[in-house]
């Protein structure tokens, strides 16, 4: 009994002090509310496709891959099932500090940070908020300013219409200042689980060592009349990036090689020089967006432009441009530059929702004529484009949504100047069929 009295009495205060009572209005001055789904994927695929966490989350349609007769070894249904959408959040909420509200969020799912990882839990946000009379500071991980939250596409696959938007979140600390219907959004930001690329593989190491955090700006128009259920938005961005690829190249002096001698071998390893760089690439990205909801219906359109856009998960990245000392292996760098643009239109139905997503994705190469040596997404395709039509029915916390995804790709040969050449489409039809159910 005793032991039980130790445990639960501690317990009680703990309790008590974290929901304490406000006398003035009896609602707790601190406290969590927890929320999220649990979802099933179903789907099919009519071909091998580009993917991660075991076809879950698709961008595109895997090129040809002929056999010695001339048959495609990618076109081959394949299929699966999962539950690692599942998700978990809890919003907080708690004293005044600085005369702003506060508040946090978190949130996670089971999708695992890599293949090896699936079914184990994620941190996908993690902020803090300080709300004052029109000021937000907003410390965290949470989306990517370019991923506007209230304009991007609704689709049933948790692709997100990925490849054709910024698909990211980021820790940043974030300041948005409202003026009248405007807002206007200043951030920094580092990397943790959608990253650049470079010569050791994706890895935030890049942008960490450019020591210049992301920037991005924001300007957003909103405007809403709840009683008629009707909003307008319409926004538009700069970001700015900077990576530092390598801290040093490395130079073969004297080659390895084998000698022979009294009938042993010996190997000679091979001398080589190292040397300190601090060549860095740099690159801007813009995006737009627009969103008209109606009473029936809501429209969005958005688009985006980037010299940089392979940790957007989109097409693009950079290129070792030339080599600028040949003596201690020193080159430069350029964006393989790309640019999206995708449409959505659905119904506003208590129970029945419609909706048709169409996007489509160009590489638009580097501009000037570079050596082959590629750190980037796609860069043997020319385009992607998608029509993703879906239709959810939904009662109480209960829904089940069936989209078609139908994603080509023009695959073909990369060129000098980054560009593709005689593209030939490749297409993917993805059938998904899903469960929520809510709390």
């Amino acid at each position: 009994m005793k032991k039980l009295l130790f445990f639960v009495i501690p317990a009680s205060l703990i309790v008590t002090t974290l929901f304490a009572q406000n006398d003035s209005d009896k609602k707790p001055a601190f406290g969590i509310n927890f929320s999220g789904f649990v979802k099933t994927d179903i789907f099919f695929d009519s071909r091998q496709v580009v993917t991660a966490r075991e076809g879950h989350f698709l961008l595109y349609p895997e090129n040809e891959k002929l056999d010695a007769e001339g048959n495609d070894i990618n076109a081959k249904w394949n299929y699966n099932i999962l539950s690692i959408q599942t998700r978990l959040a809890g919003s907080i909420w708690g004293p005044d500090v600085l005369g702003a509200k506060s508040s946090a969020y978190i949130e996670g799912e089971f999708f695992g940070n890599v293949n090896p990882a699936i079914n184990t839990f994620r941190l996908r946000h993690a902020f803090i908020k300080l709300n004052w009379k029109s000021t937000e500071l907003l410390t965290g991980q949470t989306w990517h300013p370019m991923f506007s939250t209230d304009c991007y596409p609704g689709t049933i696959s948790f692709n997100t219409g990925a490849p054709f938007v910024v698909f990211s979140r980021n820790p940043q600390i974030r300041v948005t200042q409202k003026i009248w219907k405007f807002s206007l959004q200043l951030a920094a930001l580092s990397q943790v689980d959608f990253t650049s690329t470079g010569p050791d593989g994706p890895n935030p190491k890049y942008l960490r060592n450019a020591v210049l955090p992301e920037l991005d700006f924001q300007l957003q128009y909103k405007t809403a009349n709840k009683e008629n259920g009707t909003e307008f938005v319409v926004g538009a961005g700069i970001d700015f990036m900077m990576l530092q690829p390598r801290l040093s190249t490395s130079v073969v002096l004297s080659p390895a090689y084998d000698t022979v001698i009294d009938g042993i071998v010996n190997h000679i390893s091979a001398i080589t020089a190292e040397y300190k760089t601090t060549t860095k690439t740099t690159g801007f990205a813009y995006n737009f967006y627009a969103k008209l909801k109606l009473r029936p219906i809501t429209i969005k359109l958005a688009g985006q432009y980037g010299e940089d856009n392979y940790s957007f998960t989109m097409l693009g990245g950079y290129v070792v441009k030339s080599l600028t000392d040949a003596t201690k292996g020193y080159v430069d760098y350029a964006n393989v530059r790309s640019c999206a643009v995708w449409g959505e239109v659905h119904t506003n139905g208590k129970h029945w929702q419609g909706g048709l997503f169409g996007a489509f994705t160009k590489n638009l190469g580097v501009g000037e004529t570079v050596l082959p040596i590629y750190y980037a997404r796609g860069t043997d395709i020319d385009y992607i484009w998608r029509v993703s039509p879906r239709i959810q029915y939904s009662i109480q916390q209960f829904r089940v949504a069936l989209e078609l995804e139908y994603t080509a790709a023009g695959y073909g040969t990369t060129t000098s100047k980054g560009l593709v050449s005689d593209p030939k489409a490749v297409g993917n039809l993805r059938t998904l069929l899903a469960f929520f159910y809510f709390f």
